[in-house]
C-alpha cells in the first residue's frame, strides 16, 4: 500500500506534506478539511480524534504531525534523517518545543491578523499576541540560532522541518518576526528549500 496523507495543506497536514515532499517521495495526497470531512466515518477510522493530519504507510496508521513527521525522517532518511540518537532526542525536544511553546499563541495571532473564526482582523493586536505569548520563546529560539545554520547538527532537518512548520502560522498569519532576526534568517533558509515551496504553493491552493 502507497503512502497515503491526508488533510489539506491549510492546516496542520502542511508539516507532513512538507516532510513528504523533502524526502521525494511518492505519495498520495487525500485533501481532507479538518471541519466537515475530518469528522466523517471513512476518515475517522484513520483518525479517531477527527483531526488532520493523519498517515498511511503500508500497516503503518499514524496521527499527529510531529509523530509522523519523525517517522517519516527515520524511516526514509536523508535529508531529514537524523542518525545520533542525542541529535536525535534534541528533534524530538524541539518538536515538543515547537508544539508546546509556539502553536496555541501562534494560531490565536493568526486569526486576529487574518480575520478568521469571528475575530475582527486586526493586525497590530495580532502582534501584541505574538509577543504576550510567544515572546520568550522566540527569544530563546533566535539565542540557539545565534551562530548556528540549523537547530541541531550542521544541516537541514526534521527538527527544523518541525518547527518552521509550526511557524508557517506566523507567515500565513503576516505576523512581524523582525525583533527576532536569527530567526527570521533561518526561516528563509527553511522556506527557500524547494520541499518547501511546493507545499506553500500546495496551502495557497487550499485556501483559494
Amino acid at each position: 500500500m502507497a503512502l497515503t496523507i491526508y488533510g489539506i495543506a491549510f492546516s496542520r497536514a502542511f508539516r507532513s506534506l512538507w516532510a513528504a515532499n523533502e524526502l521525494g517521495l511518492d505519495y498520495t495526497h487525500v485533501p481532507t478539511h479538518f471541519m466537515k470531512e475530518s469528522k466523517q466515518p471513512d476518515y475517522l477510522a484513520v483518525n479517531p480524534n477527527g483531526r488532520v493530519p493523519a498517515m498511511v504507510d503500508g500497516d503503518v496508521v499514524l496521527f499527529e504531525s510531529m509523530a509522523i513527521n519523525l517517522y517519516l525522517a527515520r524511516t526514509y532518511g536523508a535529508p531529514l534523517r537524523i542518525d545520533d540518537p542525542v541529535d536525535e532526542a534534541r528533534a524530538v525536544q524541539w518538536s515538543f518545543w515547537g508544539i508546546t511553546e509556539l502553536e496555541s499563541t501562534l494560531l490565536r495571532a493568526m486569526f486576529t491578523s487574518l480575520g478568521l473564526f469571528g475575530e475582527e482582523a486586526d493586525p497590530a493586536k495580532a502582534n501584541e499576541t505574538l509577543n504576550k505569548g510567544a515572546g520568550r520563546a522566540l527569544t530563546v529560539l533566535d539565542r540557539h540560532l545565534d551562530g548556528r545554520d540549523w537547530l541541531v547538527g550542521g544541516n537541514f532537518s526534521v527538527a527544523d522541518l518541525n518547527v518552521a512548520g509550526v511557524l508557517n502560522l506566523a507567515l500565513s498569519g503576516r505576523l512581524d518576526l523582525s525583533p527576532w532576526p536569527n530567526v527570521k534568517g533561518w526561516l528563509d533558509r527553511c522556506y527557500g528549500r524547494p520541499g518547501a515551496m511546493k507545499t506553500l504553493e500546495m496551502a495557497r491552493s487550499a485556501s483559494r
